[in-house]
């Protein structure tokens, strides 16, 4: 059934309400836009999510730092565990997707669960920080793919030594290149999410094969020992094994905490309530194998365990000891600079749609401008550009302050766990009753159980996150992570006590019978 809607005149709001028919004359109460064309399906939409989640290159370009937590056999299970953990937030939120598809994604259910006594409020500070986590994310991504740059150059000068003005021209320049493609090269982006389903799962293939197979051959060090990979604990950060593994987790939240990016497509694809669902089911179980994977088979091409601690570039490092090769280390890092930047391609899109999605309810600033889509490329082109002009921003301040950039790049976790708390724990305690589901249902004790399962842990770890890096704390081991997202979160609540009166309306609430996209 399609929704009836009244002509659209010049000053019409972006947005429109319609109803999904529940077959009782009941509607879910949903917010969608006309604007965006219907231009991404299912697979290039699972592209989007693969490559904004990109879990095997992510985990290898933050090696430097998961290594420290444990060791290999700290890298794996870490990774593990929150792998596991992430299943239960996943359902949550593919739950709420399917109930209510919109561009807003987090920020639209976390304006629906509460209810309407506290739902504009909360809806209001999710938004900002499902937000806030993209552009950290892409900010994270454009550093990662910086540095592989600068370790194809290093791996043939080994006396290079890294220059902090080198890694900001190419953060700016790559910044910038990913910005432009999704704003006038909008057509083209199922196309490429689709070559990057390919190139991620091709490249995860072709490197996995490399590292099982060249280790002892023609001469070479042979893998790693088992007992080395699955059992040696090696961690001096002054912390009791349990609270470095539990810390640790925080390193592969950051590769696969992301489930609810595909969300921002809803209204670019036909039956959302059915496909965002899939797709993010898609994305977390295709990122957990190839990410798992591919660290069991990094970890068992170390020669040189200590080599990863004075090396510039652990990732690099570990390229070169399994393929005793500078050119073969070379290949490899290739293979994932590709995969990092079809990531960034991804994040623009995401962040842009969310960003527009605030604005057009009038929870930002300069709503008028950040609001629009653009009528030639059929995208929020204001709002992408305002994204990137932000990781700008954030470059900027990795010049003057790498301890003040890591600190920014860190909270993307607290700002992503944030937002989806606000979304599945008020979903929880009202009883699950303020939403009418669609296709994809948990169903009612499972729904309890996994939404208990999802709060506990995303609250628990929220706090675990929030401790300092080592002991003892200096200012080098203090994690500042905490201090941005109460910080961040501060203003959000000054900006709220201004906007939340003066223009703020939420996301458009009316109810109209109908269906879309089953």
């Amino acid at each position: 059934m399609t929704t009836a809607k009244a002509e659209k005149h010049a000053d019409q709001s972006l947005s429109d309400s319609i109803g999904i028919d529940t077959g009782e004359h009941a509607s879910v109460i949903i917010e969608t836009s006309q604007d965006l064309p219907e231009r991404f399906g299912l697979l290039s939409l699972i592209g989007v999510g693969l490559l904004i989640g990109t879990v095997w290159p992510a985990s290898g370009g933050s090696i430097q730092v998961a290594i420290f937590n444990g060791g290999p056999p700290g890298v794996l299970y870490e990774f593990l565990a929150v792998s596991i953990f992430y299943l239960p937030v996943t359902a949550s939120l593919a739950e709420l997707a399917s109930a209510m598809p919109s561009s807003a994604g987090v920020y639209h259910w976390a304006s629906v669960t509460p209810g309407k006594r506290y739902g504009r409020m909360i809806g209001f500070f999710a938004g900002w920080w499902n937000y806030l986590a993209w552009v950290f994310g892409a900010a994270s991504m454009a550093f990662i793919w910086s540095n592989t740059i600068i370790q194809l150059y290093a791996l043939k000068h080994p006396d290079y030594t890294t220059k902090t003005v080198h890694v900001f021209a190419i953060y700016i320049t790559s910044t910038w290149l990913a910005c432009l493609l999704v704003c006038f090269f909008s057509r083209a982006m199922p196309y490429l999410n689709k070559f990057g389903i390919y190139w991620l799962l091709g490249g995860f293939a072709v490197t996995i094969l490399v590292l099982a197979i060249m280790p002892g051959r023609d001469g070479r060090p042979d893998h790693a020992s088992s007992t080395f990979v699955w059992t040696e604990w090696h961690a001096e950060l002054g912390y009791p094994p349990t609270v470095v593994f539990l810390t640790g987790m925080l390193n592969g939240a950051y590769s696969v905490g992301c489930p609810a990016a595909v969300s921002h497509l809803a209204e670019e694809i036909p039956a959302p309530r059915r496909n965002v669902p899939i797709a993010m089911a898609f994305q977390m179980v295709t990122g957990f194998i190839t990410g798992f994977s591919y660290l069991i088979v990094l970890m068992y091409s170390i020669n040189d365990y200590d080599a990863l601690f004075t090396s510039q570039f652990p990732i690099a490092e570990i390229y070169l000891q399994g393929t005793g090769s500078p050119n073969g280390a070379i290949c490899l890092l290739i293979v994932m600079q590709v995969c990092i930047g079809l990531s960034m391609v991804g994040l623009y899109i995401t962040s842009g749609r969310a960003l527009w999605a605030l604005s057009r309810d009038g929870a930002t600033p300069f709503q008028s401008v950040l609001s629009v889509v653009n009528v030639k490329y059929e995208m929020p082109l204001n709002s992408t550009v305002a994204s990137a002009a932000l990781v700008t921003i954030m470059g900027c301040i990795y010049v003057g302050s790498t301890t003040a950039f890591n600190a920014f790049v860190g909270s993307y976790v607290l700002m992503s766990s944030s937002s989806y708390i606000a979304a599945i724990l008020p979903h929880l305690l009202t009883g699950r009753h303020n939403i009418q589901y669609g296709p994809f249902r948990l169903g009612k004790i499972t729904g309890y159980l996994i939404n208990t399962i999802s709060s506990v842990y995303m609250i628990c770890w929220f706090v675990i996150y929030c401790l300092p890096f080592s002991l003892p704390v200096t200012a080098e081991t203090m994690n500042f992570a905490c201090l941005i997202w109460g910080s961040l979160t501060i203003f959000l609540g000054t900006w709220w006590t201004w906007k939340g009166s003066k223009g703020y309306r939420g996301p458009v609430a009316e109810t109209i019978p109908g269906e879309r996209g089953r």
